[in-house]
């Protein structure tokens, strides 16, 4: 009986996220830890944004999890995004953008609502623990998603 061997060389812990899809983890443009707290934004004064940063690339909140999309390069030192996911000393790591579809993993059981790399957003429900979505995801939404320990395989 003939099996699917699934063999990846990345993997990303996936942060659900309305806003924002799933980011290309091969670009690491930026990282630290905000000293601002203002709606929508990512202030870190420490940082030189305007060099590394663009329109689209995504940011992961890492101290809670949550993920945005990068709207506009304010300044040097300040970000506009999607969500409001940032508060002072939180830790964050900013990703270029989308890489197209990877895999899921589900660590635990519950329902995981997508947009496929096709644009078509549906729910996968009552997923196992340690079960694995066979279709190409571009994005998990934070709404609809009960399922944790997700991770991202390319």
């Amino acid at each position: 009986m003939a099996y699917q061997k699934l063999q990846v060389q990345s993997a990303l812990e996936v942060h659900p996220s309305d806003s924002a899809n799933i980011p290309n983890t091969s670009s690491v443009p930026a990282s630290g830890t905000t000293t601002g707290t203002t709606a929508n934004k990512l202030v870190d004064s420490g940082e030189t944004f305007e060099s590394k940063v663009q329109v689209g690339d995504i940011v992961y909140n890492t101290s809670d999890s949550t993920a945005a999309t990068v709207t506009a390069v304010d300044s040097d030192t300040q970000l506009s995004l999607s969500e409001s996911i940032m508060a002072s000393g939180e830790n964050y790591t900013i990703y270029r953008g989308s890489q197209g579809g990877c895999v899921l993993y589900v660590g635990n059981l519950g329902d995981v609502k997508v947009k496929t790399s096709g644009g078509d957003v549906v729910t996968f429900q009552n997923l196992s623990n340690g079960q694995f979505i066979p279709v190409q995801v571009s994005q998990v939404f934070e709404t609809g998603t009960t399922a944790t320990g997700l991770i991202a395989l390319w």
